[in-house]
């Protein structure tokens, strides 16, 4: 089996893995990173959201080859901070957005992608940067209050 050379987190990580294996069960089952959850596996409901060089991508869908081959560096929900200390983390704390919390991690990496694109989102913003991602419980409006403060947080920070 290939070994791959990862940056995982700012750390380098080294896995043995064929080369379509999706990134989730690398960082889940190999690296033991198991924030980022399996959803659908089809890149639908977002709960496998992580950052690749900054940018939300569904980890379910990403083969661990062609991540590789780009030497993109994965931030997952564990690298946001060691502390809970983000400003979107502290957003959704503060609006006690988790029901469930199955989706949360997926929600929370793409706001903050959604943040870094435009630091003052407005609701139609919002609406279009969280669409991909999918809560069944419904807590639809505390995630767009939170983004709202953590946009707030940031701008303060």
């Amino acid at each position: 089996m290939p070994t791959y050379q990862l940056k995982v987190n700012g750390q380098p990580r080294e896995v043995e893995a064929t080369s379509e294996t999706p990134l989730l069960w690398i960082l889940r089952d190999d690296l033991n990173l198991v924030g980022t959850k399996y959803g659908c596996g089809i890149g639908s409901c977002g709960a496998c959201t992580v950052h690749l060089d900054g940018v939300a991508m569904r980890s379910c869908q990403t083969p661990v080859g062609k991540l590789a081959e780009s030497g993109q560096a994965v931030t997952t929900i564990e690298g946001l901070s060691d502390d809970g200390s983000h400003p979107v983390q502290r957003a959704w704390l503060e609006h006690d957005v988790p029901q469930c919390g199955y989706c949360q991690s997926g929600q929370i990496m793409s706001a903050v992608s959604l943040l870094q694109n435009s630091p003052q989102p407005s609701d139609a913003e919002i609406d279009a940067g969280m669409s991909g991602n999918i809560c069944r419980c419904g807590t639809y409006v505390r995630i767009h209050a939170a983004v709202k403060t953590a946009a707030k947080l940031q701008a303060n920070s």
